[in-house]
């Protein structure tokens, strides 16, 4: 396209040059028709861009990996003269996104729809935008282009597998003193009655006291005895251990994976671990709490439902092992006010010593730690893990090892050691 125009340019010139010398007005003739040329072709290429309409609608802002993630484009001619071509251009983020599309021929009003169907194969936070919208005129000698900075973002949870079982270990079952505490959730507990309030479920209505008072009665329900489950998922900067040929987004974002399989790191074997634990606990209708620093301090009360999982999610989506906090003292400034017999599972790759320590205390003062060892080993780490393994032992902390490459379904459902 430069080299068109350069060609007219110079076919400008020599038309005026040549009229100078000869006096003849065909070559003067020949200059204001080139002349007249660039310029319409320059106002095409600008109006091209103007009075397009872009719409851009995202299905859902929440994505998982290894499921797609849609999009719809509609593209407007507002104007009253067609649009001959127009490029979109997409600069989102998110890995493996293919957006951009060339836009044939437009009419006067008409319209161009296109769909997209992404796989998200990262988990974390990602940019949809801006966009750039380009087009010429129909000589091909300018090219105009419109950015449209107007960006949405979307968060890609990480993946999840299906565990048919986690045994936990003996001393970890329900049982405990009741709390003596009011639950908004229907548990094995009746503590009582009372009146019907607007928004209560109707699968609480006591209809014995309901037809004895001639009004709705509703029963109370108390929080079940200590059966909580607290995940704390480790995502110190010491502990992370992951293959020096990773890519990340921009550089320090999310990992870029180059398979189906899990990206080999330990941050990455973490936080799908503690998602799949908190799925599979959650769905047995556990109270299920959560503990992180990702860098950010994420806790998340104990709670069932879906609602909590999304929380857990959220929060993993976006956890990176940056943090400067050891495990052993988020477990120090987390766990003082637990109550006794409260589970707590601890998913971690560190080979510190001083959160074993620390896990000692926790059981002497009644609750009941466990373990999930991520091995940095097979990641081309370095530490005494088998001191750790020998430690937790003598610590008796149930522990369960899973290694890169592992099937975590399997891994997940050995029974601890």
């Amino acid at each position: 396209m430069q080299s068109r125009r350069n060609a007219v340019y110079i076919l400008l010139i020599l038309g005026l040059v040549t009229g100078l010398f000869t006096g003849r007005t065909v070559f003067f003739n020949l200059a204001y028709v080139l002349g007249g040329l660039l310029f319409i072709s320059m106002l095409w290429a600008w109006l091209s861009v103007r009075w397009v309409g872009l719409v851009r609608r995202t299905r859902s802002r929440r994505g998982q990996v290894g499921r797609n993630l849609e999009e719809f484009f509609i593209v407007q001619n507002r104007a009253i003269l067609p649009k001959l071509w127009l490029e979109v251009r997409d600069y989102s983020n998110l890995p493996g996104h293919r957006a951009s599309q060339v836009v044939p021929a437009l009419g006067v009003r008409g319209t161009y729809r296109w769909q997209v169907r992404t796989p998200c194969v990262a988990r974390g936070e990602f940019r949809l935008g801006p966009l750039m919208i380009t087009s010429g005129d129909p000589f091909g000698l300018f090219l105009a282009q419109r950015r449209l900075e107007a960006t949405s973002r979307v968060l890609v949870y990480p993946a999840t597998v299906s565990l048919r079982n986690v045994e936990l270990p003996l001393g970890l079952l329900t049982g405990g003193e009741a709390q003596r505490r009011r639950s908004h959730y229907v548990t094995t507990n009746a503590a009582g009655v009372r009146d019907y309030v607007p928004g209560d479920s109707f699968n609480r209505i006591h209809w014995r006291s309901t037809a004895r008072k001639d009004r709705l009665i509703v029963k109370e329900f108390e929080i079940d005895p200590l059966v909580d489950i607290w995940l704390f998922a480790d995502f110190s900067r010491a502990s992370l251990v992951e293959d020096p040929a990773i890519q990340r987004v921009d550089g320090t974002g999310a990992i870029i994976p180059k398979g189906r399989e899990i990206p080999p790191s330990t941050e990455e074997y973490i936080a799908v671990i503690a998602a799949s634990l908190g799925k599979y606990f959650i769905e047995m209708e556990r109270a299920v709490g959560f503990a992180a620093y990702t860098p950010n301090r994420e806790i998340h009360q104990p709670e069932r439902g879906n609602r909590q999982l999304t929380r857990i999610l959220e929060s993993l989506a976006v956890a990176r092992s940056t943090s400067n906090y050891t495990l052993g003292q988020m477990l120090t400034l987390e766990t003082p006010h637990f109550t006794r017999g409260t589970t707590i599972i601890i998913v971690t790759s560190s080979t510190d010593k001083q959160w074993i320590t620390e896990a000692q205390i926790l059981s002497r003062r009644g609750l009941r730690a466990m373990c999930v060892l991520v091995d940095p080993t097979t990641f081309n780490g370095s530490g005494a893990v088998n001191d750790i393994r020998a430690l937790l032992q003598i610590a008796k902390i149930p522990t369960i090892d899973v290694k890169r490459g592992d099937d975590l379904s399997t891994a997940l459902a050995q029974r601890p050691g």
